[in-house]
């Protein structure tokens, strides 16, 4: 992992600054590294920027914090995957909101050519839960390099992964939250 990683992980965990005020914040600073080093007058004269949020910037547990997760992901095995690095999926690049840091675990190709997302409700019907295997067991069937993405709730969503895992797709799980815990711990 790299030094400038501390502050990608802070900046991310910066309250009020989202995808787009991260990048315009690089942009005018120049780099990760030049956010944390500018004054809080300087950052206010950066659009969309102001007072409230250039405080959050300089607020002194926020390395702190930033430290505390690297120990995290060191000690588990966990990637991350910075908007600015190749490894970082090329479709969500075109998104000007997509979230500047990706946490991923396990080996996966987040740019796999066909991506499939499932979604769908928690109360999966057996009709429901039918669907969506022989969804999966037809794109199985045609041998597409496809991946399978969804959540780890119940119903649908865990239905899709266990389809994929039968038929042997590659599937991806994105949750909310960290890695600190899985919910549904039913699903780890």
């Amino acid at each position: 992992m790299n030094e400038s990683l501390i502050y990608k992980i802070a900046l991310s965990m910066t309250p009020g600054i989202g995808g787009v005020l991260a990048r315009n914040l690089i942009a005018y600073t120049g780099s990760v590294e030049g956010i944390f080093s500018e004054t809080v007058k300087s950052l206010t004269k950066i659009p969309g920027i102001g007072e409230v949020n250039a405080r959050r910037i300089k607020e002194n547990g926020i390395l702190a914090r930033a430290e505390k997760e690297i120990e995290f992901i060191r000690k588990n095995n966990i990637n991350v995957l910075f908007y600015t690095e190749k490894e970082y999926p090329r479709r969500l690049k075109t998104c000007v909101d997509a979230p500047i840091i990706l946490y991923t675990k396990g080996k996966m190709n987040l740019d796999e050519q066909r991506v499939i997302s499932v979604v769908g409700t928690r109360n999966a019907t057996d009709y429901g839960k039918h669907a969506c295997d022989e969804l999966i067991l037809k794109i199985a069937e045609r041998k597409y390099p496809v991946l399978v993405v969804s959540g780890l709730a119940y119903g649908i969503d865990i239905h899709a992964h266990k389809a994929a895992l039968k038929y042997n797709l590659p599937t991806v799980a994105v949750v909310a939250h960290g890695f600190d815990k899985i919910y549904l711990a039913l699903h780890r």
